[in-house]
């Protein structure tokens, strides 16, 4: 998929899919949740606001109000590209989110996920 049709996609779009694949395995929507507002510095208040506005992935990561600064020690592999090497700032942030759903589904302790 072209990126900018990825930037255009709405968050709200792909979201169900994050907790579908959490609750698949046992997760929580709660739990997903928790992740994205880590990520992104969203309230939940917020982060329900931008879903129900259907805002694009560019403008949901470009104006989060608080970037974690401990998102950078999330590395390895998505979708077969170490996310860590990724060099556009919207792509990297849309991976950084799925590598920390992927290691919710497959069972790692939220301690870890949100590296504490």
């Amino acid at each position: 998929m072209e990126k900018n049709r990825v930037y255009a996609m709405k968050f709200a779009s792909v979201y169900p899919h994050y907790v579908a694949k959490a609750e698949k395995k046992g997760r929580t929507k709660a739990e997903v949740d928790e992740i994205i507002r880590w990520l992104t510095g969203y309230s939940q208040k917020e982060l329900e606001k931008q879903i129900e506005k259907g805002t694009d992935f560019e403008t949901f990561y470009m104006k989060a109000p608080k970037p974690n600064k401990a998102r950078n020690m999330i590395t390895g592999l998505i979708c077969g590209i170490r996310v860590e090497e990724i060099k556009e700032p919207v792509m990297k942030e849309i991976r950084y989110l799925d590598k920390l759903i992927d290691e919710l589904a497959k069972g790692k302790p939220m301690e870890k996920i949100l590296r504490k």
